[in-house]
């Protein structure tokens, strides 16, 4: 049993380092300019931290060509709102269904400014 595992071991190490070579040679080719934009554009969508929807539609743009700035920066501010009402929220010492309420009315506001509450 012990030969067994040890050999399977080595198997896979030879084909691991194999399939490395393969990979390191291919490195080496120049890419299309197709497969450039497509670096490019997934090296921008990884900076922009974008992911699902957002990132298909992104990568759909720019892959042909097109940019579209709208959608991180309306993400930021939901972010930006977020955390001004649970830093109020905090500040105000709410727990439990209080907070929920006021989370949700500040949240559903259209300035950054809690409502009164």
């Amino acid at each position: 049993m012990q030969l067994k595992t040890m050999f399977s071991l080595a198997l896979a190490s030879a084909l691991a380092f194999g399939s490395c070579a393969a990979f390191a040679a291919d490195g080496t080719k120049a890419l299309t300019p197709q497969q450039q934009r497509m670096k490019d554009c997934n090296a921008e969508a990884k900076t922009k931290a974008l992911a699902g929807a957002e990132r298909k539609t992104f990568m759909s743009a720019c892959l042909k060509g097109e940019t579209v700035a709208a959608a991180p920066a309306a993400k930021t501010t939901q972010q930006e709102k977020m955390k001004t009402c649970s830093t109020e929220a905090k500040t105000k010492s709410l727990k439990g269904a209080d907070r929920k309420s006021f989370m949700s009315t500040c949240l559903k506001s259209d300035s950054t400014a809690a409502p009164a509450h």
